[in-house]
This record gives C-alpha cells, sequence and structure tokens, in this order.
C-alpha cells in the first residue's frame, strides 16, 4: 500500500477546505472529537450483565 506523501497530503487538505471553508473545519473537527471521546467513554465502560442477552426463554 503506498504511503502518501507531503504533496498529497497537501493536496487533500487543500481540497477540504475549498469544500468546506476555512471556518468550518474548527467546528468539524470539534464534533468529530466529541464523538471519539463519546465513543471511546462507551466502549469502556463495563457493562453489567444484561439478562435480556442471555440465551435461556423467559417464562
Amino acid at each position: 500500500m503506498p504511503s502518501l506523501g507531503t504533496t498529497e497530503i497537501i493536496l487533500i487538505l487543500l481540497v477540504v477546505v475549498l469544500l468546506f471553508g476555512a471556518k468550518k473545519i474548527p467546528e468539524l473537527m470539534r464534533g468529530l472529537g466529541t464523538g471519539i471521546r463519546e465513543f471511546k467513554k462507551s466502549a469502556s465502560v463495563d457493562e453489567p450483565n444484561n439478562s435480556d442477552t442471555n440465551d435461556t426463554p423467559k417464562s
């Protein structure tokens, strides 16, 4: 798999700036960071045994 060089990264950043605008990018990154933080928090929480996931039928 080829790696990205400096020219390719600059080109990708330029396209992102043109598509979203310079003012919108910090807001998008903030939302992305919040989403990643929420995902990590929910993935790291130890969930108690849930009786709904057991294979035993309920009476």
